[in-house]
């Protein structure tokens, strides 16, 4: 089934060129079936290949998704021309008063500095705290789910010693968790980031759960209020190519960047990449879609319970 989205979007005809099903949003409007009510607070700076991203793994699922992209009003963008977002965003000031049966996230490149420091904060939190009430469950990726963890529950990002970059080997702690149902027992993520959250930090917060973890990038996966809220710690949406364009930007500005780790053959940049994720990726947004969002949310966004 597909996902809908404003007619002259551009993502549409880069989804569709890949064969992926992507209703219009004027012939959607004939079909007798609510779909699912899906906002994206997108904090990238190149907001249309998020858009792209997120859209090509929201649709592998049998449902109808109506998306909402929604922007800071409180930050200016410096790489997405202004007429797009006002052609394909909301604000939040726009979309306060609605509902919706899932919301997501993203990441920002402003891991460095504090929470507060950055100039969209207050907006954020207003944002994160209006989806309590407002949203069936919430996936927090990256930057986001930091971003979460701090306003939800407290617990700060720690600076790490260099850049955690690369593919890395998670593994499952929740063996029946609904998220990682159909996943195998490991499974590679992507990773692109210079801070993090401890376990330790985690664990002493009664409700949080670590789902999945690895030994070199730590905690990936948290859930909260039994699939209310879920902070992914990586990069699940990132393309084949990602990753080799953030390296060879970071070379090419003269920054110590290493080689993303199992990500080219043998560790050489001159090899072919070697996309390992992308299988679980999917499922992963499959599986919050179908059993967090779908199965739990009322039919009736405004007059059922939440």
């Amino acid at each position: 089934m597909p996902i809908r989205v404003k007619d002259n979007l551009p993502a549409k005809s880069t989804l569709e060129n890949e064969n992926i099903f992507v209703m219009s949003e004027s012939r959607a409007i004939g079909q007798d079936i609510r779909p699912l009510e899906i906002a994206i607070c997108n904090l990238m700076p190149n907001k249309l290949q998020t858009e792209v991203q997120l859209l090509r793994l929201l649709s592998n699922t049998p449902l109808q998704l109506n998306i909402t992209f929604l922007q800071m009003k409180s930050h200016k963008s410096k790489n997405t021309e202004a007429s797009h977002l006002k052609s394909f965003y909301n604000t939040f000031e726009e979309i306060k008063d609605c509902r919706y049966d899932g919301m997501i996230i993203t990441g920002a490149p402003v891991e460095m500095m504090e929470f507060e420091e950055v100039n969209y904060w207050p907006e954020l939190c207003s944002i994160m705290e209006w989806s309590k009430k407002n949203v069936t469950s919430t996936l927090h990726i990256c930057w986001g789910a930091q971003a979460g963890l701090y306003y939800h529950f407290g617990i700060n990002k720690r600076l790490l010693p260099k850049k955690m970059f690369g593919i890395f080997k998670h593994t499952k702690v929740y063996k029946h968790e609904n998220l990682l149902r159909g996943f195998d027992d490991n499974f590679y993520a992507p990773h692109s980031r210079h801070t993090e959250v401890s376990r330790y930090d985690i664990e002493k917060i009664p409700g949080l759960n670590i789902l999945s973890e690895s030994s070199e990038a730590g905690v990936y996966i948290v859930s909260a209020y039994g699939g209310k809220q879920f902070f992914v710690m990586g990069h699940p949406e990132y393309e084949t190519y990602t990753l080799r364009d953030e390296y060879l930007r970071d070379k090419e500005k003269g920054l110590d960047i290493d080689v993303p780790k199992n990500y080219f053959k043998n560790d050489d940049p001159k090899n072919e990449i070697i996309a390992q994720w992308k299988a679980h990726s999917n499922l992963l947004y499959t599986n919050w879609l179908n059993y967090y969002v779908y199965q739990i949310t009322p039919y009736d966004l405004y007059n059922g319970h939440m």
